[in-house]
């Protein structure tokens, strides 16, 4: 990390190695786009290299967040493929403790500063942390889903299925934020629906072998209600980002020199989101389940792989953080392709998934869509 006075300000560069502690991973979903808003709302651009050539520490971020991704899916299917009873709003509850606490220690052992300072920054920021709710509403409802889709979906099936927050997020941006689609990213939507068709596509041995207490529609329906959160969510931030540089430039140079606040790092940005977001599922919890956590815990039916797929969930945007420092959105698209065929394979290797030619045919249009889609230097 720069100390250097001439460079960018240092609580910027350090703040961004915790900045993504507020996405799960939500593999791939509201998280990652919102971390990288929030570092295109900063003051200057991260460093890239003229040839862009990926570092050594940015290849190592990539296959870092490619096995992250590919173990937490795995993960979360072998925890959910007996079908335990317990309540997905206490994982919500689980994850989001995790980062908050994660956050805090950040800011008090290496930013050095009191606990007290990420109170006051909430206070100061009341208008952001109301316009929050939103976002953190929508990635609550989103980890649960994730809960209730890898209950009925292969792990395999649910890494490319989830992948049409490509589409979702295209979609958004067209009727929300007027934006057109560029050509290269047409056909890269194309090629990913008929991706995640042929993924989709079971032939005879594969369907006999299905669990019979999978419900495949409602994994389905579950993963595409993953993808139009993580769309929404997305464009949301960006809109209110947007709006928020636009008040400040039209604002007088006086008042928007830096201030006070301005010296908080990302890290209280993530306090701040896992703030809101315990204070909703808190609410959630208080109003529709409390006769159930009264009568049998609010930990019912969890065991050690359940815990440790919460905390695996909650370090997921650490590693989103730093590929985001490390490299553009053209290599962590890489890092997604290589997480999808990570996860098949092993999906086929520990729980005897049957991967027809369908599939890997399906992978391919998957992988070539998010490529596509990510690239910077094509029309």
């Amino acid at each position: 990390m720069s100390s250097t006075a001439h460079s960018s300000p240092p609580r910027r560069n350090s703040a961004t190695n915790v900045m993504a502690l507020s996405s799960s991973h939500s593999s791939d979903s509201i998280g990652e786009e919102k971390q990288k808003l929030l570092m295109d709302s900063a003051a200057e651009p991260p460093n890239k290299s003229p040839n862009s050539a990926i570092s050594a520490n940015g290849l190592k971020v990539l296959i870092l967040l490619a096995v992250q991704n590919c173990s937490k899916n795995l993960l979360l299917r072998f925890v959910m493929k007996e079908h335990p009873k317990f309540l997905t709003s206490a994982a919500v509850l689980g994850v989001e403790t995790v980062k908050l606490v994660l956050s805090l220690l950040y800011i008090a052992f290496v930013e050095k500063k009191p606990l007290s300072s990420a109170v006051e920054f909430i206070k100061q920021d009341k208008r952001n942390t109301i316009l929050m709710a939103v976002p953190a509403t929508l990635y609550s409802i989103q980890m649960t889903l994730e809960y209730i889709a890898l209950s009925n979906l292969d792990a395999s099936v649910f890494s490319v299925l989830v992948q049409t927050k490509l589409l979702a997020t295209a979609g958004c941006a067209v009727l929300i934020l007027r934006r057109s689609i560029k050509k290269v990213q047409l056909i890269s939507l194309v090629l990913l629906t008929v991706g995640v068709m042929l993924c989709n596509m079971k032939d005879d041995k594969s369907s006999g072998k299905q669990d019979a207490e999978m419900d495949t529609t409602k994994g389905i329906i579950a993963t595409l209600s993953i993808a139009a959160c993580s769309g929404f969510a997305s464009v949301y931030t960006e809109k209110v980002i947007k709006a928020k540089r636009k008040i400040n430039d039209d604002l007088p140079k006086s008042q928007t020199e830096p201030s006070k606040k301005e010296q908080y790092g990302l890290a209280y940005t993530q306090v701040q989101l896992a703030f809101v977001s315990l204070v909703i599922m808190g609410l959630y919890c208080m109003t529709v389940e409390l006769d159930v956590i009264i009568e049998k815990g609010l930990w019912h039916g969890f065991n050690g792989p359940a815990f440790v797929s919460i905390f695996v969930s909650a370090i997921g945007g650490l590693i989103v953080a730093a590929v985001l420092k490390f490299a553009d959105a053209v290599l962590k698209g890489y890092a997604t392709a290589i997480s999808v065929v990570l996860t098949g394979v092993m999906s086929m290797l520990l729980f005897g998934t049957h991967l027809n030619i369908l599939y890997f045919l399906g992978i391919g249009n998957v992988i070539s869509a998010v490529m596509l889609y990510s690239a910077t230097d094509l029309d």
